[in-house]
């Protein structure tokens, strides 16, 4: 009397689906699986971007070579101020 014996789950079985449908169920469990998809390929591409970061960079700038975020922007606005003549 203490744990259920299988003709109990399987009346659970059968009452679940009277209630929800086949195809209800069906549905679920997909979505589930394309769930469970989607996050192991999340966590490769997760993996093979750490990957990316642990690597050296390949190219450095000369160390006296770095300039503000000032120079970034003017060098833009020049770029963007520049109109045809009309």
């Amino acid at each position: 009397m203490g744990s259920f014996s299988i003709w109990h789950w399987l009346i659970v079985l059968l009452v679940v689906l009277l209630l929800f449908g086949s195809g209800k169920i069906s549905t679920l469990m997909g979505d589930l699986a394309t769930g469970i998809k989607s996050f192991k390929k999340n966590m490769k591409e997760e993996d093979d971007a750490s990957l990316a970061e642990s690597a050296p960079p390949a190219a450095q700038p000369p160390a006296g070579s770095i300039q503000g975020p000032a120079a970034g922007q003017q060098a833009q606005s020049h770029a963007s101020t520049s109109r045809p003549a009309a």
